[in-house]
């Protein structure tokens, strides 16, 4: 019975590193800083708006970490990559 319930947490882990990497080798992070700048954001997400990016940033700081992108992804307002 212990696999299937690490399965469930395997594959939180495997969905928050995607979104994670993908702001950061994908072009997202176009600056390395580890950060995702409203720019870098419009960017990445061409049809996407302000509102998507301040939805994202849950503290408010004017810039996305991979644990905002992650959640912002896991609750769709970022799209699936």
């Amino acid at each position: 019975m212990k696999p299937l319930k690490i399965a469930p947490v395997a594959l939180g882990l495997m969905l928050a590193a995607s979104s994670a990497l993908y702001a950061q080798d994908a072009g997202a992070d176009t600056d390395g800083d580890g950060l995702v700048s409203m720019d870098e954001f419009a960017a990445a997400y061409p049809d996407l708006g302000e509102d998507a990016f301040t939805s994202a940033d849950a503290n408010a700081d004017g810039m996305l970490d991979a644990d905002e992108i992650a959640a912002a992804t896991e609750a769709g307002v970022l799209p699936a990559m």
